[in-house]
């Protein structure tokens, strides 16, 4: 006797579990928005990368937008998670960046371009995509904020102009990293972490003294 087809509440296509499909969907639209960006992305480009029409696509996850925030809530919250965890761990301050380079680098690894989707500058404005976006931003810089604020305290100075000024070069110093990451795919988050710490200890040898003269 013929075995009876599986339930079609549990199946996607060709016989993939349901939640699995839309796991491969999810994993090939973070890295179209990622690599691309929102108004670039193609949603026929995901479909393909699954094996699946672009009506189905619509059918597990529906608008462009809101497959969009599918791939945005994951990867937002694991990159909260891991740099509260970074900065939350027992440690001299000067040791914290590192550490949530790290836990940022660990949180990406297997799906790099997924910091792109958080910071994708081509949202359209007003909509979901872009509100939540902007939380997750918030929330990280809140973050930052915080972290750098410390670092120069630990330094000596309070100045809350410093503070903001080093916040806005921690974002695009991350960004220039994972940029750097993508391209280099053989690096693992250990040895980028090690990489960063080489960098950070050569920017610290560097003298006023050697260079053009301050004001």
């Amino acid at each position: 006797m013929a075995t009876p087809p599986a339930p079609s509440s549990k199946a996607g296509t060709k016989g993939v579990p349901r939640e699995h499909r839309r796991r491969q969907m999810l994993e090939a639209a973070t890295e179209e928005f990622g690599t691309h960006g929102y108004a670039a992305a193609s949603l026929p480009a995901i479909a393909a990368r699954v094996g699946v029409t672009k009506t189905l696509l619509h059918q597990y996850l529906g608008t462009k937008e809101a497959l969009y925030v599918a791939c945005l809530i994951p990867v937002g919250d694991r990159l909260l998670d891991a740099i509260r965890t970074a900065m939350g761990q027992d440690g001299t301050a000067p040791h914290t960046p590192l550490r949530v380079l790290h836990g940022i680098f660990a949180a990406l690894e297997g799906q790099r371009e997924a910091w792109f989707v958080l910071y994708d500058t081509t949202l359209p404005p007003g909509g979901e995509a872009a509100r939540r976006a902007s939380e997750y931003r918030a929330a990280i810089d809140g973050l930052a904020a915080g972290g750098t604020a410390d670092l120069l305290r630990a330094a000596g100075s309070a100045d809350p102009l410093d503070a903001d000024a080093l916040k806005y070069v921690w974002r695009d110093l991350v960004a220039t990293l994972v940029r750097w990451w993508v391209k280099h795919p053989e690096q693992s988050p250990e040895a980028m972490t090690r990489r960063c710490a080489r960098l950070f200890a050569a920017a610290a040898t560097l003298s006023p003294e050697g260079g053009p003269s301050l004001p």
